[in-house]
């Protein structure tokens, strides 16, 4: 299964987080969209976790990177697993995926 997740709210970190991990271990690719307020979810170190190792596909809008990371104190750190990239990466999680959930 090949499972694609657009996260536009970091207010629904702990729900998408718990979701990744679970697909984690039923051994699904999983690929993840932050778009919006949904970047600031990499200010939550289990979220942004797992990016790291490769065990989620992960890319950010660079235009709400840019938008939303400068009312953050500290930063918003980026791994560097992570894609900053735009919608291109939004429309390519989308065909490539089987199911897509948007948060």
């Amino acid at each position: 299964m090949r499972l694609g997740i657009v996260l536009t709210d970091d207010a629904h970190v702990t729900v998408a987080c718990a979701l990744m991990q679970e697909a984690l271990k039923r051994g699904w690719q999983i690929r993840c969209f932050l778009t919006h307020r949904g970047v600031l979810a990499l200010c939550d170190s289990d979220f942004s976790h797992l990016s790291e190792h490769g065990a989620v596909n992960m890319a950010l809008c660079e235009h709400s990177f840019e938008l939303f990371s400068g009312t953050m104190a500290p930063a918003i750190d980026v791994p560097q697993s992570v894609i900053i990239g735009g919608q291109y990466q939004d429309a390519e999680l989308v065909r490539n995926s089987d199911r897509v959930l948007v948060f």
